[in-house]
């Protein structure tokens, strides 16, 4: 076994701790890598103070995880070792339902999927039983998960991209953003700038919906083409019927029906962040304009490669900032109060 530095947390209310973690022995088909840079993501809080639930403590979260291979296993044949690599949100699926079978392996429903922490599997697969995140020094992983860093990107920047960027990154393909389309990213943060880079960079007509302009040079700056602030009363009038897609990054209770009427004819509204209550559309909504409201996770493995490879084609990172691991603690306080542009990255070597 590989024993690993790491960052763990012990309960809901606790701190964070520095701590040593056993990954497991290599097997033929794994990687071992050694991690550069962990991206911090708001369901690593969510997770850490237990806000879904179910948490298992210790807990050592992190799927935003970029990083060098510095072993493998005779079997593994993508990649070797010096590679820049990286490990988003999955470790392991069964690889035989339906979903898995179609490359969607985020939406598995056999048995033997695991999250990258906070997942139940095999003492064999993961020492003590449960999975162990990014905030560590090196993590043991399946070939099969294990995603290729282009060179155009920095392993900093490259590292939110394995959550925020495939977040948005699948809903914009699968509602086949591009040209002619008319997009709208509700949010201006840590997942909604990296969907402005990313719809700009395909090549549809981008408009950001936030609270306030406070972020407005920066949505310009990064491809938006218009700036609204949800606020003024007057932007829901404006922009009646006006939008083939929008994008809801944020996990605040909004009025959703509010933004369901900016769509137009066969206009899809998508969630991505979690509200904590019910979504209430009226069914006149939908009907009216054959309006549809869905939701969205992840990307597969092979359209996470896609989009790593897409970004660095058009030179898309996350805009980040890097701290030292003994900076965790302050840094999701920050993120719940909004004080980061626009995603914190840990570098693993203060570990």
């Amino acid at each position: 076994m590989t024993t690993a530095a790491a960052y763990s947390i012990s309960a809901p209310d606790g701190r964070f701790e520095k701590t040593s973690i056993e990954r497991r022995e290599l097997g033929p088909r794994d990687v071992l890598i050694d991690i550069k840079f962990a991206g911090i993501c708001h369901s690593d809080i969510h997770t850490a103070r237990n806000e879904w639930h179910g948490t298992r403590y210790p807990c050592v979260p992190g799927h935003e995880i970029a990083g060098i291979v510095a072993a493998v296993g005779p079997e593994v044949t993508r990649h070797q070792v010096g590679d820049r690599v990286g490990v988003g949100c999955m470790v392991d699926s069964c690889g035989e339902c339906t979903a898995c079978v179609a490359g969607e392996e985020q939406y598995c429903t056999g048995v033997g999927g695991a999250m990258t922490y906070n997942s139940a599997v095999s003492e064999e697969f993961q020492p003590g039983g449960t999975t162990f995140g990014g905030y560590s020094t090196q993590v043991v992983v399946t070939e099969h998960f294990v995603l290729s860093i282009p060179e155009g990107i920095g392993l900093d920047a490259a590292a939110p991209l394995l959550c925020a960027g495939i977040t948005l990154f699948s809903p914009l393909r699968h509602w086949n953003a591009g040209p002619g389309k008319q997009v709208a990213i509700i949010g201006m943060g840590g997942l909604g700038h990296v969907g402005v880079r990313i719809a700009a960079a395909m090549g549809a007509e981008v408009t950001v919906l936030s609270q306030s302009l406070s972020k407005r040079e920066d949505g310009l700056r990064l491809g938006a083409h218009h700036y609204y602030a949800t606020s003024d009363e007057q932007t829901f009038k404006a922009l009646q019927s006006r939008f083939d897609l929008i994008i809801n990054t944020v996990s605040a209770n909004l009025p959703i029906n509010d933004y369901m009427r900016l769509l137009n004819l066969d206009g899809s509204l998508v969630i991505l962040g979690l509200p904590d209550k019910p979504l209430a559309v009226p069914a006149f909504t939908l009907a009216g304009r054959r309006r549809s409201l869905a939701g969205s996770m992840i990307g597969g493995i092979a359209q996470t490669q896609e989009m790593l490879n897409f970004c660095a084609e058009h030179g898309i990172g996350a805009e980040i900032e890097v701290i030292s691991a003994d900076q965790i603690d302050n840094a999701y306080e920050r993120v719940l109060a909004s004080d980061v542009r626009y995603r914190f990255v840990i570098d693993a070597a203060t570990m």
